[in-house]
């Protein structure tokens, strides 16, 4: 990981985010969405694994809330 605030594209991702607890999906989620600000900032655009992990996480969320 490149940071324990952030999760790179790279980095490992679980597999199956319905088997997280909470806490950890939303630390997962506070991870994905700085390393997305970070991409947007340095880069001028977010990397597409990382738009894709920050879209399965939102799913989850609303999957939690049903």
């Amino acid at each position: 990981m490149s940071s324990n605030l952030r999760i790179a594209p790279t980095d490992p991702f679980p597999e199956d985010l319905e088997e997280l607890k909470d806490e950890k999906l939303q630390v997962l989620d506070s991870q994905v969405q700085r390393q997305l600000d970070h991409e947007i900032i340095n880069e001028g655009e977010p990397n597409p694994e990382t738009e894709f992990r920050h879209q399965e996480l939102d799913e989850e969320f609303e999957h939690r809330d049903n």
